[in-house]
């Protein structure tokens, strides 16, 4: 039994190198493949300045965005990175938007609460009171 087995593996071996050579010869037949032409992607007329319609419609639609970085912001209102990125900061400055992650090559933002903006304003509210009783006392 030992030696039958033996004798159908060297008899399988050839049988498999041939149909490699096959293979070979039949790939090198083929004609190359041409490199398709890709889609060109039409250049984006994005604003470098804020007119005053672009101004409003950034105060007014970006605080109700979920999700805000500078990428959506320009995509959605046809400005610039650099523009987006501003005018985040400004949002931001205003309260109308917070932070979840800031970092210099990522900014994201997102909508603020009003109910996040109310407590906002009471804590900086208390610790301008605070100051103003310790600079009281002593």
């Amino acid at each position: 039994d030992k030696m039958l087995k033996g004798k159908e593996k060297t008899l399988k071996m050839p049988a498999k190198k041939a149909d490699r050579a096959a293979a070979i010869a039949k790939a090198s037949k083929t004609k190359k493949k041409k490199w398709s032409k890709l889609r060109t992607r039409d250049k984006l007329n994005n604003a470098v300045l804020f007119d005053q319609a672009t101004y409003d419609k950034m105060l007014k639609e970006v605080p109700t965005y979920k999700l805000i970085t500078p990428a959506v912001v320009s995509d959605k209102l046809k400005i610039n990175g650099s523009l987006a990125r501003i005018g985040i900061k400004e949002l931001e400055a205003k309260g109308l938007i917070k932070p979840i992650a800031k970092h210099s090559s990522m900014l994201i933002y997102t909508r603020s609460t009003a109910k996040a903006a109310v407590a906002a304003e009471t804590t900086t509210k208390k610790g301008k009171k605070d100051k103003s009783k310790k600079g009281g006392d002593s």
